[in-house]
C-alpha cells in the first residue's frame, strides 16, 4: 500500500526529497533508476512516472534538467549493463527464481522485435527490467546490446524528463498530477495487457 501511495504521489515525495537534500537528490534518483533497470527482482520500482515527476520538479527547483538527464541516462545505461552481465553469468541459476510469465513476456518481445527489444523495452514496465537479463541469458551480441542500450536509455530519459519539464507545471497538469501519473502507468502497461489478452485467446 505504501509503495502504491508513493508512486501515485511521487511528485509530493520527490519535492520533499529535493527540498531536504538538494543535490543529493540526483544520487537518490540514480539509485532508484539503476535498481529498477539493473536488478530482475525490482521491477516494481517507479520508472516512467519518476522521470516525469523529476522533470516537472526540475523546472521549479534547484535541479538542473540537463544534469538530471545525464545522471538518469547513466543510471539507465549502467543498470541495463549490470542486468545483461547478471543474465550472462548467473542467468541459468536465477531463472528458476523469477516469475515465469515475466520471462515468457520478454521472450515474446524478442521473438517479435529481435535485437531492438532492448530499445523498445525501455518504454514498457517490467519488460524493461527483464529484457537485458534475457539478452545476457541468451548470449546476445554485446555490441548490438550496447548500441540499443545507450540509444534507448537516452531517448527514454530525455523524453519523459523533457515531458515533465515542459508540461508538468502547467496548472491543469499540476492540479491533476496523480491522474497524469496513473495515466502514464496505464499507457505503459497497455502492450503487456494486450499481449496477455491475445495469449489467452
Amino acid at each position: 500500500m505504501d509503495l502504491i501511495n508513493i508512486i501515485f504521489h511521487i511528485d509530493v515525495y520527490l519535492t520533499d526529497i529535493v527540498s531536504a537534500y538538494g543535490a543529493l537528490s540526483y544520487f537518490f534518483l540514480f539509485v532508484v533508476i539503476f535498481l529498477e533497470t539493473g536488478l530482475v527482482f525490482t521491477p516494481f520500482l517507479p520508472g516512467d512516472s519518476l522521470l516525469f515527476a523529476a522533470g516537472a520538479i526540475s523546472a521549479i527547483s534547484s535541479l538542473n534538467v540537463y544534469l538530471l538527464i545525464l545522471i538518469i541516462w547513466m543510471a539507465a545505461f549502467l543498470g541495463d549493463t549490470a542486468n545483461y552481465w547478471i543474465g550472462n553469468i548467473l542467468g541459468q541459476k536465477l531463472s528458476s527464481k523469477i516469475r515465469k510469465e515475466y520471462l515468457d513476456k520478454t521472450h515474446e518481445f524478442y521473438n517479435k522485435y529481435g535485437g531492438l527489444t532492448i530499445f523498445i523495452a525501455r518504454f514498457v514496465p517490467i519488460v524493461r527490467t527483464f529484457a537485458p537479463f534475457v539478452a545476457g541469458l541468451g548470449k546476445m551480441d554485446y555490441k548490438k546490446f550496447f548500441i540499443c542500450n545507450i540509444s534507448g536509455g537516452l531517448v527514454w530519459t530525455s523524453l519523459f524528463i523533457g515531458l515533465g519539464y515542459f508540461f508538468g507545471n502547467i496548472p491543469l497538469v499540476k492540479q491533476n498530477f496523480s491522474i497524469i501519473v496513473i495515466g502514464i502507468i496505464i499507457i505503459s502497461i497497455i502492450p503487456i495487457a494486450v499481449g496477455l489478452i491475445k495469449k489467452k485467446n
